[in-house]
């Protein structure tokens, strides 16, 4: 594996400019930047280069350090998890507000806690403006005036920050599966997530829409590394009303593009919703592959047993009562909702208790697998003969003839077909060369595409027939 990176934390309290600093830090966009406070509540994590040495940053939510209820107090916590495992602490402060007594808290907390900070004395734009970093000095020795959003003094901060570091670019391993975790808000994404690390790692809140920002963890397993993507909750554009949840559902749908596999997490206990099949159409869409998550089936059960208790009791048979029956008589269901779906695995779990949750990481290797199967154009063709192309054509179409097949590009699986056709063929006789295909070789879980070369139309003659021709 590869040797772990330094670690740069940026902490501060609500709405100083730390998340445009760890962007201007990564040359990414990874956090989402508003004036709203309090919008990133997990930690952010990226990687930056500054003259030839490399380093991880991260980002942490707004520190309220008294403030122990609710979210707050979960920030906090899962700030004291980086800063545990930081290299070296920047506190970020506005340099137009003046120290407040939440900066002198936070700054007080972090030498108790051995790591006494780096102040960045943010929203200082000019080298005439320096002078508003002086007032700081109570809070540490170490001041660096910077304008996060402008770049102002930003080197001269990164110069200080990397003194100690080896220098030498470090190569960043890549994992074997990036796997996103999507879903609408309040379904159970971080606890899924949590479970699966095996650490709390994301804030776990019953307050819908509790991540805003992609979470970035990546778990070693058996000799493999997955990375997960613990997504924001994705909401309706058009019942969306804080800028923070319009731009989680851009950012949710960024990070799905970097994603092999997408882990659609919905709510068992209520069902597939319209709303689910949206978000899953985004993965589809995007050519992911896809496993469907149903979690919370404890409750499901549950209520299903309860409803079983019931009929009992007015004389009735009280069928559906156990949790093999639930699974026979739901799963249908889920698949009605998710018909353009049909290739994707579902699992029923409880990310709550964890139960049947450790079963995933075995579909999650298949999944990946069958997005990566390339089969080799001899075999392909050795398939197509047996294939009775005729199955999939109706009365009213030309017979098609594949004169050819082979596979172009894996992730997700691409075929050239060679046919005599001169128009596209239809949508429902390419669904029946993928169920062919799939009944042959293993692409759970992976979107299929077909492309077609066209047969092309004979050129019409533009010569006058002899009976039209003037005789000389």
């Amino acid at each position: 594996m590869a040797q772990k990176l330094p670690s740069i934390v940026i902490v501060g309290r609500p709405n100083v400019g730390k998340s445009t600093l760890f962007n201007r830090l990564t040359g990414t966009r990874r956090s989402i930047v508003t004036n709203e406070p309090g919008i990133t509540r997990d930690r952010i994590y990226g990687t930056a280069h500054w003259e030839g040495r490399s380093f991880e940053v991260v980002d942490t939510g707004g520190i309220v350090p008294e403030d122990k209820a609710g979210i707050p107090g979960e920030i906090l916590r899962q700030a004291k998890f980086a800063i545990d495992n930081a290299t070296r602490v920047v506190q970020v402060v506005d340099g137009r507000t003046g120290p407040v007594p939440l900066d002198a808290e936070l700054a007080q907390l972090l030498r108790r806690a051995g790591k006494p900070p780096v102040l960045a004395v943010n929203k200082v734009d000019s080298a005439k403006q320096t002078e508003m970093a002086a007032q700081f000095y109570e809070l540490g020795d170490e001041i660096f005036p910077v304008s996060a959003e402008h770049g102002f003094g930003v080197d001269v901060l990164l110069d200080a920050l990397t003194q100690d570091m080896a220098a030498g670019e470090s190569v960043e391993e890549q994992p074997d599966v990036n796997l996103a975790i999507i879903g609408r808000p309040n379904v159970g994404k971080s606890t899924l997530l949590n479970q699966l690390v095996g650490a709390e790692r994301s804030i776990v809140s019953p307050e819908p829409g509790t991540t805003r920002d992609a979470v970035d963890t990546v778990v070693e397993r058996h000799g493999k590394s997955y990375r997960f993507l613990d997504t924001a909750g994705i909401r309706r554009k058009g019942k969306t009303k804080l800028v923070a949840e319009k731009l989680s559902v851009i950012m949710a749908r960024r990070h799905l593009e970097r994603a092999d596999v997408a882990i659609l997490v919905a709510d068992s206990a209520v069902g597939v919703t319209s709303h689910d099949a949206t978000i899953a159409s985004y993965a589809e869409q995007s050519g992911r592959s896809v496993i469907v998550v149903m979690n919370k089936f404890d409750l499901a059960l549950k209520a299903a047993q309860e409803k079983a208790a019931r009929e009992i009791k007015s004389g009735g048979k009280g069928a559906g009562g156990n949790a093999g029956k639930l699974l026979a008589d739901y799963e249908p269901m889920v698949r009605e909702k998710l018909k353009f779906l049909g290739y994707a695995p579902i699992v029923f779990l409880s990310a709550l208790t964890g139960d049947r949750v450790e079963k995933l990481y075995t579909l999650i290797d298949r999944v990946a697998e069958a997005r990566k199967r390339r089969i080799s154009t001899g075999e392909l063709n050795r398939w197509l003969a047996n294939v009775d192309l005729e199955r999939g054509t109706s009365p009213a179409s030309r017979e098609v003839k594949i004169f050819y097949i082979t596979q172009a590009t894996t992730a997700p699986p691409t075929f050239v077909l060679f046919t005599n056709q001169t128009k596209p063929l239809h949508f429902s006789y390419q669904r029946f060369l993928e169920n062919r295909l799939r009944a042959s070789f293993d692409f759970t879980g992976t979107p299929i595409r077909f492309t077609q070369r066209l047969k092309k139309r004979a050129a019409r003659s533009h010569t006058a027939p002899r009976s039209s021709r003037r005789s000389s």
